[in-house]
């Protein structure tokens, strides 16, 4: 649905230049919603706006839908841009407009007659849960409900991408919750294929299937996210599992990281291990958590006792991931 080839961007102010992106590859699949995190500065929103042209790539190709968007001029471009709606951290309403009239905009500029145009935002309005604050003002909505606006003015022309620029990084945690509810919905129901901006690992950890980790301009790993967490050599992975840090270790003992994803974090696995080959397991450290939809686990632990490696064997023949930490 969305490919970036090569693409690469700098801006140059007077003799400075700064390379916001260096030779990004990148797929998302219809579909799927997709998060590119990285700290402030790494190129993320330079790169968002690289997909519907805001910023112009120097260098490499992107396709939407089957069409080289990096091709297009003109009318080909603006109505390739339909097929891609997008929201913003900052909401960009017009505040002389109402709520419905924000909504209609998009449609009124695309020639959408009166009718047809009304019909549409009442539609909007309902689905985003805003059929009371129709003729509400922006300064009189509340930042989620001006967020909200803006998801439906985004969607107004029947997108097949929506394209999401931090929209949830000036939003309190609950409101942010709600408005990753309306988005995880809009993906399930309409078939959206969202690609994701965010700092917040949370957003991530959230809705996200698939993810891509920047880091100054360059793409560092990306995947579906419950491959990426479930390796604890990944960055991602660390983000979410922290290892052990200054713990006194056994030098007899196999440490390892234990990584457990769906039904699998339920199992009493150690304990098997345990029975099986009489072994000690200590546990350093660890954590289940809801990732992407999955449960996925993570220990970090010690195995001593004569059948240790026959253990650690035994549990990558279960499926589950093992990496020995050295």
């Amino acid at each position: 649905m969305i490919r970036l080839e090569n693409v690469t961007k700098t801006f140059r102010t007077g003799a400075d230049e700064v390379h916001a992106l260096y030779d990004v590859s990148l797929e998302v699949a219809q579909g799927q919603i997709f998060g590119v995190v990285g700290a402030s500065g790494a190129g993320k929103s330079t790169l968002i706006r690289c997909v519907n042209r805001l910023e112009e790539p120097d260098g490499g190709k992107v396709w939407v839908d089957g069409e080289e968007i990096t091709a297009l001029r003109g009318e080909s471009l603006r109505q390739a841009r339909r097929k891609m709606g997008m929201i913003f951290q900052q909401f960009n309403l017009l505040s002389q407009r109402t709520a419905a009239d924000n909504i209609g905009y998009p449609l009124e500029i695309a020639g959408v007659e009166k009718s047809e145009r009304e019909r549409r935002v009442l539609e909007l309005l309902e689905l985003v849960g805003l059929e009371d604050k129709a003729r509400a003002y922006p300064a009189q909505l509340s930042g989620g409900q001006k967020q909200r606006v803006g998801i439906a003015r985004a969607i107004a022309t029947n997108p097949k991408v929506l394209l999401s620029d931090e929209a949830t990084s000036a939003l309190d945690p609950t409101t942010t919750d709600s408005i990753l509810d309306l988005l995880q919905g809009l993906n399930k129901r309409l078939g959206l294929t969202i690609l994701l901006i965010t700092h917040q690992m949370e957003v991530v950890k959230k809705i996200c299937d698939h993810a891509a980790l920047l880091e100054d301009g360059r793409l560092v790993e990306a995947g579906a996210i419950s491959d990426l967490v479930a390796d604890p050599l990944r960055r991602l992975s660390r983000a979410f599992f922290p290892p052990v840090i200054d713990i006194p270790r056994d030098p007899r003992a196999v440490h390892a990281a234990i990584t457990f994803l769906g039904s699998a974090a339920d199992e009493p696995i150690l304990a098997n291990l345990v029975r099986k080959f009489d072994v000690d397991v200590n546990i350093l450290g660890g954590s289940i958590q809801e990732i992407g939809g999955r449960r996925v686990g993570q220990l970090q632990v010690e195995i001593q006792g004569e059948q240790m490696a026959a253990a650690v064997a035994y549990l990558g023949d279960l499926g589950v991931r093992v990496e020995v930490i050295k």
